[in-house]
């Protein structure tokens, strides 16, 4: 049945909404695709409803083509099997609890891993019923704190997550391989360019995990990729440790005057104004120098505990590398009330070695944890502070002067560093995460009790796959991709509607002949919009219709007298009159 506009459930706007900050998110509530219900959450109405309906049907066929089943939780979860991971308590203020009339509680899920293996657990008992994969397409929910960029980053979400069962590791390598390349054909029908990078295991391990990313200016992840073919978000980014220098007795640490030097940029400039030349001549740099970054963690029972980060003078701290290294505790840079109650760190001039004794370190005056970062190795030699109001040392060399508690990758990535894997220097580049394959291993399982009887009768542990793809997401960057001055300019494969006809003029017989080209487009198998609203401007029709961003729109007007229409290709902006049959004859074969 053709659809009609004239009483289609649809509303343009010709300002963009005053909250939207990237193009996709203005374009799609424009457009009436959907509307704003609160921060980071969304009303769908039936034209946004129509190209995530195309996007499910591409991953379902491809989830189908990889042996894959489709089934349905409720968002309304029980708290215990989250008690019973750990999750309850570490996902912190991220998610939605409530409770019900009687005081149990509840959540809205984040996601599902915990009542996907349950539901394996109740169902299956023996290696037989194995290898499995299983997977949903459901909307999620988060308590993100800033919800930004429409559909990109909000509360509540839609995503299609497979977690696959198999009772042996080379199985479960199986099973993670044919998900990943079920991901590849899904991203390449939908048009969508990607770079599958390394990412963090996070806090359950697994032996490997990958995020396919989409390269675009407005994406949140920043990854590097080597021209020989390394790549990894920041966060799973490893830095190439230097090999250990060897040192002798040498030169002592020597404490000197550096009066209001604070900053890195302050200590370089008065240590080439004061100190001895370099032996090999070259001025002395912020690489030079060793920067003692105090961190704050608040961990999940709520302690808050200090902890120093020695890293070189040249980098900063990475605020997405530290919320990794430290998970599942929150990180925050220490405050001046936290330096109020540790007097012995100097502000400005905080340093792992002083004449005083250490200061840093579990074992230190302060107990205070001292990490560094790889690049400060055993037999490297540094400036840094003397943990004394208005002076710095140098010639404090690691493993002679100082010793760390261990050490932690929280610095920023830049270009030309050296992939891990030694493929040659890194670039980097941003993106936005579009799916996420993961080996999960045996933590869900083990945790929650999944086993199976194995061949020889013995219960052994569940090995888990999971896998996401984010539905939304993917529905905003397309949206992103596909659009010009005008508006949307949907890809075939997930456009609201294949072709869309409009009637202009005030001649009935465009009407009448809209009618049957319409018709004769839905005979042939395709899906038409049809705009018949009468007493309407050809100029706002043709506003809309740029606005909607259906591919393919047949223009009837001036010459249906004559039985002819106008083909408009809504990408390439080609216009071509011709007759009415076979205006039907060709959008029908494409």
């Amino acid at each position: 049945m053709v659809t009609r506009l004239s009483n289609y459930f649809v509303r343009t706007l010709r300002e963009d909404p005053s909250d939207a900050e990237v193009t996709s998110h203005k374009l799609l509530v424009r457009a009436g695709y959907i509307r704003r219900a609160a921060p980071g959450v969304f009303t769908w109405l039936p034209l946004g409803l129509k190209v995530k309906a195309k996007i499910e049907g591409i991953i379902r066929e491809e989830m189908a083509a990889a042996g894959a089943f489709e089934v349905h939780f409720p968002a309304l979860l029980p708290r215990d099997p989250y008690e019973q991971s750990g999750r309850w308590t570490s996902y912190g203020d991220g998610i939605f609890r409530l409770q019900d009339r009687k005081g149990a509680d509840y959540l809205l899920a984040p996601t599902h891993e915990e009542m996907f293996t349950l539901l394996v657990k109740d169902l299956y008992s023996s290696y037989k019923d194995l290898p499995l994969t299983i997977y949903q397409i459901q909307d999620k929910y988060r308590d993100e704190a800033r919800p930004r960029a429409g559909l990109l980053r909000g509360r509540e979400f839609t995503m299609k997550d497979a977690y696959s069962f198999d009772y042996t590791d080379e199985g479960q390598d199986a099973s993670y391989m044919s998900q990943r390349d079920a991901y590849e054909r899904i991203f390449q029908r939908l048009g969508l360019e990607y770079v599958i990078v390394a990412a963090d295991n996070g806090l359950m391990g697994g032996a490997r995990s990958e995020e396919f990313l989409h390269p675009t200016a407005v994406g949140e992840d920043t990854f590097v990729r080597s021209a020989g073919g390394y790549a990894a978000n920041v966060e799973a980014f490893t830095t190439a440790v230097p090999d250990p220098v060897p040192f002798d007795e040498g030169e002592a640490p020597v404490v000197f005057d550096s009066p209001n030097t604070p900053t890195i940029e302050t200590l370089v400039a008065h240590a080439n104004a004061v100190l001895e030349p370099r032996a090999d001549g070259r001025p002395y740099t912020a690489s030079d120098t060793l920067k003692n970054v105090v961190l704050a963690l608040t961990h999940l029972d709520g302690e808050r505990e200090l902890v120093v980060v020695g890293l070189p003078g040249d980098r900063e701290v990475d605020d997405k590398r530290a919320e990794v290294a430290f998970a599942p505790a929150a990180v925050e840079a220490a405050t001046a009330e936290d330096f109020e109650r540790n007097p012995l760190l100097v502000k400005g001039y905080i340093g792992p070695w002083s004449p005083a004794g250490a200061v840093l370190g579990e074992e230190s005056a302060t107990g205070i944890r001292y990490l560094v970062d790889p690049r400060v190795g055993e037999g490297s030699a540094w400036i840094t502070g003397a943990n004394l109001d208005q002076k710095h040392a140098h010639s404090v060399v690691a493993g002679r002067d100082f010793f760390a508690d261990g050490v932690v990758e929280v610095a920023n990535v830049v270009a030309g560093d050296p992939a891990p894997d030694g493929s040659g220097p890194v670039e980097l580049a941003r993106g936005m995460e579009i799916g996420h394959v993961f080996q999960l291993g045996r933590f869900f399982a083990e945790t929650l009790g999944l086993k199976v009887l194995d061949e020889n009768g013995k219960l052994v542990t569940v090995t888990m796959g999971s896998y996401g793809i984010g539905v939304t997401r993917i529905l905003a960057i397309l949206a992103e991709l596909n659009n010009d001055e005008k508006g949307l300019v949907w890809p075939a494969s997930v456009a609201p509607f294949d072709v869309q006809v409009v009637a202009t003029g005030r001649d009935a017989a465009a009407f009448d002949l809209a009618e049957q080209v319409a018709a004769s487009l839905e005979d042939a198998g395709l899906d038409v919009l049809l705009d018949d609203r009468p007493k309407v401007s050809p100029g706002v029709k043709f506003g809309d219709a740029e606005l909607i961003g259906v591919p393919q729109i047949v223009i009837v007007g001036r010459g249906a007298a004559d039985g002819e229409v106008e083909l408009w290709d809504r990408r390439s902006g080609e216009r071509t009159v011709v007759p009415a049959a076979d205006a039907v004859q060709t959008l029908a074969s494409r």
